[in-house]
This record gives C-alpha cells, structure tokens and sequence, in this order.
C-alpha cells in the first residue's frame, strides 16, 4: 500500500508560481496512474491533472490548461504540479491520489478511481 505526502503549498500572489511534490512511500509510483485534484471552501472536490504511467498523455481540468503541469520523477517516488500564473480561484487544498493500474497511457479524472491519497496542502493565492 502506497502512502501519498505532499509537500509545497503556501500563500502566493496573483500571477506568481508555485510547484507541490507528492512524495510516495511503501511502494513505487511507477505502477500507479498519479492524478491531482483539489477542494475548495464551498465547492466539490475537484480534478486538476492526471500523468499515466508513461508521463506524456498528461490531462488537465480546462480551468488549469496552458498554466499547470504534472511530471512525474519514478526514480524519486514523487509526482510534481507546477503551477504558473496563479489565479485566486485556484485558492484550495491539493490532494495527491494514486490510481493501481496496468494501463500505460490512460489517466483518470474521477476520484473514485483512485485508490489511495495524501492529507493535501493548501494553496491560497491572493489578488
């Protein structure tokens, strides 16, 4: 069972950059879909971004497309979000999630096909 840590989150302005890592331990990422999602005062659970087990049929939430990116690092166990041009309605707590898969190229954008999660950092972004 793979355990999830993320790691990053802070307070930002508008228009700045910040990059979260989620840190996996108790197995290796390198057989898990990785996806990022995130919540936010008031609203659902929402999907950010997904990297499949081969890291370039990457999937990004349209809100994020041309501003965020998902890379994953099999050697170092960790998957990143950089985050580019920061909007405070990208103000929430972002949440790592493994997916077991044996599929290389597919990525999910539901959360319920996700196995297993980190505790979330928070990003606030002020105007």
């Amino acid at each position: 069972q793979v355990q999830l840590a993320e790691s990053g989150g802070g307070r930002v302005q508008a228009g700045d950059s910040l990059t979260v890592s989620c840190a996996a331990s108790g197995g290796t990422i390198s057989v898990y879909t990785m996806g990022w999602f995130r919540l936010a005062p008031g609203k659902e659970r929402e999907f950010v971004a997904a990297i499949p087990l081969i890291g370039l049929y990457t999937h990004y939430t349209d809100s994020v497309k041309g501003r965020f990116t998902i890379s994953r690092d099999n050697a170092k166990n960790t998957v990143y979000l950089q985050m580019n041009d920061l909007k405070p309605e990208d103000t929430a707590v972002y949440y790592c999630a493994a997916c077991r898969t044996t599929q290389l190229a597919v990525t999910s954008s539901q959360a319920d096909d996700y196995q297993y999660w980190g505790q979330g950092t928070q990003v606030t972004v002020s105007s």
